[in-house]
């Protein structure tokens, strides 16, 4: 079964560590997370990863009655943002929390699961 794991982070500390030199406590967290993404690579279980680029160079699209419009930036401001994804293909949805779990021991945010729909979903 497939997972989109969803990576938030404040917004106050997305600039903070985006204006400088990450923190020691970042860069210890980052460490932690390579040794999990390398265990995870090694059994086959993590489809894919990646940080996203910081939302104020993000462009929203949307209908609207006078037809599909993009405008720059998220579609509103937050105090939380989506910092970065990862597809995971597990046996079930506790081996995703018992991954996800380490992922927010190890970072310290918050992570949302999401089965990805496809012929293996069975939610």
């Amino acid at each position: 079964m497939k997972y989109l794991l969803l990576g938030y982070t404040p917004a106050t500390d997305w600039d903070a560590e985006s204006a400088d030199t990450p923190s020691p406590e970042a860069l210890a967290a980052f460490a932690t997370y390579q040794k999990l993404e390398q265990e995870l690579t090694a059994s086959g279980e993590l489809v894919a990863t990646e940080g996203l680029g910081h939302p104020a160079v993000s462009t929203t699209v949307r209908k609207t009655a006078d037809g599909v419009i993009a405008t720059d930036g998220p579609f509103a401001e937050l105090k939380e943002v989506l910092a970065s994804f990862a597809v995971i293909d597990v046996a079930g949805h506790e081996r995703a929390v018992e991954i996800t779990a380490r992922l927010v021991a190890a970072l310290g945010e918050p992570i949302e699961i999401r089965p990805i729909m496809g012929a293996d979903f069975t939610a």
